[in-house]
């Protein structure tokens, strides 16, 4: 009985120190989930995007609520509408901003900025939409020699673009709009006016004041699609913080999901997604931008998940050329995990990761 009984014992003290030590296996599972990211409790994703054609998928994922279903109840979606992209990624800096939608150029300046360790690229989200407006009797770019282009910031992407074109044609430029060709920096909706009264002779920007140009008088001399290879560039990125990424890795990937399938109405059921986008701005700025002008631009404009990276490093090169920023490491920029996972999940061809 006294054999019997120790071994009982020694039974009992054996159970106990296997329980103890998968107790201990588990919650450092715990621990280190938490430290690679994750969201136990409610969190709240901050969004940015800009109320334009451009970033339709944003417009439609936050209006028709595919953001807040693919999000869940756990996740609370505070959306926020931005102008211009400096101020987007002033806000992604500043911790104000979890993630956005964003044009290449400033998705590079974020990036080099924080020398690669701010931002992530994590979908694609528009390609094309971009070109030359002309006055008539401008009928190549010789034409343009001692006119005025109008482009909506120095520096920008389209910025870029027109000087680089016009590079390519033999005619210069300076930042000071000074050269053969007289680059003139302003808004879009100012160019508009400009462009009607005169004071401008072209302008290099994206729908809709492409259309709204074309609508006042003016004709395209450069389709930009037509300067890319398959007619693809970016124009439109999904952005997230890298601090947000890590801490929630799960909501990034539902974003992501919820990215794709925004983009997937808006291919799908292009009539509902202008009418969505024309009420939403209308909602957000105060006055409903034309479905007729929405209708006019949109196929210019092609929805894609895919970032297409290639088109961004050849825009940073394009730069670099026309001496308005310096050569930068883009390496580490994009992260397609995500993409790729909601990709993978439809059955959808999956984007090389650059």
């Amino acid at each position: 009985m006294r054999r019997l009984h120790l071994r009982r014992l020694v039974t009992l003290a054996t159970l106990a120190v296997v329980g103890a030590a998968t107790l201990g296996s588990t919650a450092a599972c715990g621990d280190d989930s938490e430290a690679a990211g994750g969201s136990s409790g409610p969190v709240t994703l901050r969004l940015g995007y800009f109320p334009n054609i451009t970033h339709a998928p944003a417009v439609v994922g936050v209006e028709k609520g595919i953001f807040a279903e693919k999000l869940g109840a756990n996740v609370k979606l505070d959306p926020k509408t931005f102008n211009a992209g400096p101020a987007a990624i002033e806000a992604v800096f500043s911790g104000a901003l979890d993630a956005t939608y964003i044009g290449p150029n400033p998705t590079v300046n974020a990036f080099s900025k924080s020398r690669g360790a701010a931002v992530r690229v994590v979908s694609g989200a528009a390609s094309g939409g971009v070109a030359l407006v002309v006055k008539p009797g401008i009928n190549g770019p010789q034409d343009l020699k001692g006119r005025k282009v109008a482009t909506p910031q120095l520096g920008n992407t389209q910025d870029v673009a027109v000087r680089y074109w016009l590079r390519r044609q033999g005619l210069t430029t300076t930042k000071e709009g000074g050269g053969d060709v007289k680059i003139v920096p302003q808004e879009n909706a100012q160019t508009v006016e400009t462009f009607s009264s005169g004071a401008i002779d072209a302008a290099w920007v994206p729908e809709p004041f492409v259309s709204r140009l074309v609508n006042v008088g003016g004709k395209v001399l450069v389709d930009e699609r037509d300067l890319w290879p398959d007619r693809k560039f970016v124009i439109t990125n999904l952005l997230v913080s890298t601090k947000f990424l890590k801490a929630h890795p799960d909501v990034v990937q539902k974003l992501v999901d919820g990215q794709v399938a925004a983009n997937e109405f808006v291919n799908s059921r292009p009539d509902e997604a202008q009418q969505t986008i024309s009420a939403a701005i209308g909602k957000i700025t105060g006055k409903p931008l034309d479905l007729k002008l929405i209708k006019q631009a949109w196929p210019t404009l092609e929805f894609t998940n895919d970032p297409i990276p290639g088109s961004l490093k050849a825009g940073l090169d394009h730069a670099v050329e026309v001496k308005l920023t310096d050569p930068v490491d883009l390496k580490g920029l994009y992260d397609l995990t995500y993409l790729n996972n909601a990709l993978r999940a439809q059955g959808k061809p999956e984007v090389v990761q650059p």
